[in-house]
């Protein structure tokens, strides 16, 4: 009898490390886009993911205490892939739409930024509407940029591109007029030599731009959603937030959570 006394219990420590092991929370694929975009997002010569989103994710799961895994989607699939659950997180600068927020759900804000149209130098515009008739203009597939212009300029010939890189590209070899994104990502090209030909030409102003740039999640997973959202206040109100801005900006891009 012992010996079975002894027996059961080393079965039952076992089960119950077993089931310890099991009860620890899953490891969250938080994921960027596949599609490079400085300075937010990219690889380094080691092909490692750096920049600030890259940063920032880390800091929020550290906050949260969450066990994350950087992982990469194909920017137009990447709610798909979501919703499929391929990965957990998005985190790759979506702006919150409407449209996107009958989708999915998303994070309280974590950053901000204005839309700029930026063309070569010397060149001048009229963005009122209806006036851009006879201008192309390149933007990255499946953003709000986009859908803005598709609303906003019908009369213009719009080229979808990508990567926010194949675009810049087309106009520095002059093959478009403008290309409307985010002016953070859009003010580090004009600030490397290959944009040494373009300057800002308008910062478009509509409620399509106001939602702030957010995590993605499922509508099911509200635990996660609150352990982020805290992650992301937590990281702003111990001043993680400013000194990773600062590393990467010369300027203000936070939405601090409002209390």
């Amino acid at each position: 009898m012992p010996f079975h006394v002894r027996t059961s219990s080393l079965i039952a420590a076992t089960l119950f490390v077993i089931g310890s092991l099991g009860a620890q929370a899953e490891q969250i694929r938080v994921s960027l886009a596949a599609e490079p975009y400085p300075p937010f997002a990219s690889k380094n010569a080691d092909g490692q993911w750096v920049g600030f989103e890259v940063d920032l994710a880390n800091a929020v799961c550290v906050a949260a205490k969450l066990d994350c895994k950087i992982v990469q989607t194909a920017w137009d699939g990447i709610i798909p892939a979501l919703n499929s659950k391929k990965i957990d997180v998005i985190w790759a600068s979506m702006g919150v739409t409407p449209d996107r927020s009958q989708q999915i759900a998303f994070t309280i804000p974590y950053y901000t930024s204005p839309a700029h149209f930026i063309g070569a130098k010397g060149d001048s515009f009229d963005f009122s509407p209806g006036r851009l008739k006879g201008k192309t203009i390149g933007v990255q597939t499946s953003t709000i940029y986009a859908d803005y212009l598709a609303r906003a300029y019908p009369e213009a010939t719009v080229k979808t591109y990508s990567t926010q890189d194949a675009a810049n590209a087309d106009l520095v070899a002059g093959r478009l007029d403008l290309v409307l994104a985010d002016g953070i990502a859009l003010a580090d090209f004009l600030n490397d030599k290959d944009g040494a030909c373009c300057d800002v030409k308008n910062a478009p102003k509509d409620p399509i731009f106001d939602g702030g740039i957010a995590g993605g999640l499922r509508k099911s997973d509200i635990d996660l959603k609150a352990k982020l959202d805290a992650g992301i206040t937590a990281v702003y109100k111990s001043g993680e937030f400013a000194k990773l801005e600062g590393k990467y900006f010369s300027f203000d891009i936070g939405t601090p959570p409002k209390d």
